[in-house]
């Protein structure tokens, strides 16, 4: 047993280790993986939520890098490190961009601590999403942002985790009203699609995690009132500025998608 095993509980299940066990990742437990494999096994083509959003979600940090000025990432919710996180597409394309990464589950810390013990550009904090008075005023988030100069704030696969009673749209509405005209947000979360599939992984995570909503594109334009929400608008994530080779696959139009494809939305917005 490691140091950072005994102090994980490993009997109850975390968001972000189901997710990275969805992923194929490695840094998960045995209660996580249970979690996983009802998805995998009864509910065929569910993983495919999880790539697209992570794909969704490289295309968005790279053109914010290559076609803005924002050097800034706040990460709310972020996960475990897999490859591509916001911090390399990030200073990939832009040298010197600085990344917050943000989740409460401690494992999170730990590894991402270890990655990026020689990046001087990077920190790691362990927060909750629905306490953003803490994020903002951290030791770590105040060193890296500079809250004056534009910000890219990132709710990727976050927000459907955030039950109605706890305010998901004033959470997005604070850091709103915290950064400058200029700042972008990317959003993606679960997209209810009135059909069997999004009532049944709607219920395992309700039932896995004691919390889950799924929205309609609606409900998640919602969620970024006060800004502007930059074309192609909420669709699924597949569909959120493909790349060329992504757009060959998907073809002509949505019909092409997966079921699951359509069960995570992505979109991108900007304060005005």
């Amino acid at each position: 047993m490691t140091d950072q095993d005994s102090w994980v509980d490993q009997t109850k299940p975390s968001i972000a280790r189901v997710y990275d066990y969805l992923l194929d990742g490695k840094d998960n437990y045995a209660v996580d993986r249970e979690i996983g494999d009802v998805f995998k096994r009864d509910l065929p083509g569910s993983v495919a939520i999880a790539f697209a959003n992570r794909a969704a979600l490289v295309r968005a940090v790279r053109e914010i890098a290559t076609t803005t000025d924002v050097r800034q990432f706040l990460d709310l919710g972020s996960g475990l490190p897999t490859a591509d996180n916001v911090h390399q597409v990030a200073q990939r394309h832009a040298p010197g961009s600085r990344v917050v990464y943000v989740d409460s589950d401690p494992i999170v810390l730990a590894h991402g601590r270890a990655l990026l013990e020689d990046n001087d550009d990077t920190r790691v904090i362990q927060a909750d999403v629905r306490e953003p008075e803490g994020i903002r005023g951290h030791a770590d988030t105040l060193e890296l942002i500079d809250f004056s100069r534009p910000v890219a704030v990132i709710f990727s696969a976050i927000l459907h985790h955030v039950n109605d009673d706890e305010d998901p749209a004033g959470i997005v509405a604070y850091w709103r009203e915290q950064v400058p005209s200029g700042s972008y947000f990317f959003v993606s979360h679960f997209r209810s699609g009135n059909n069997p599939q999004t009532v049944e992984a709607e219920r395992v995570l309700q039932q896995t995690f004691g919390r889950g909503r799924w929205r309609t594109d609606k409900e998640i334009e919602g969620l970024l009132e006060g800004l502007e929400i930059l074309e192609p608008g909420i669709v699924p994530a597949s569909l959120w500025r493909p790349e060329a080779a992504d757009a060959s696959q998907i073809g002509q139009a949505e019909r092409e998608l997966t079921v699951w494809e359509h069960l995570i939305a992505a979109g991108m917005a900007r304060k005005p």
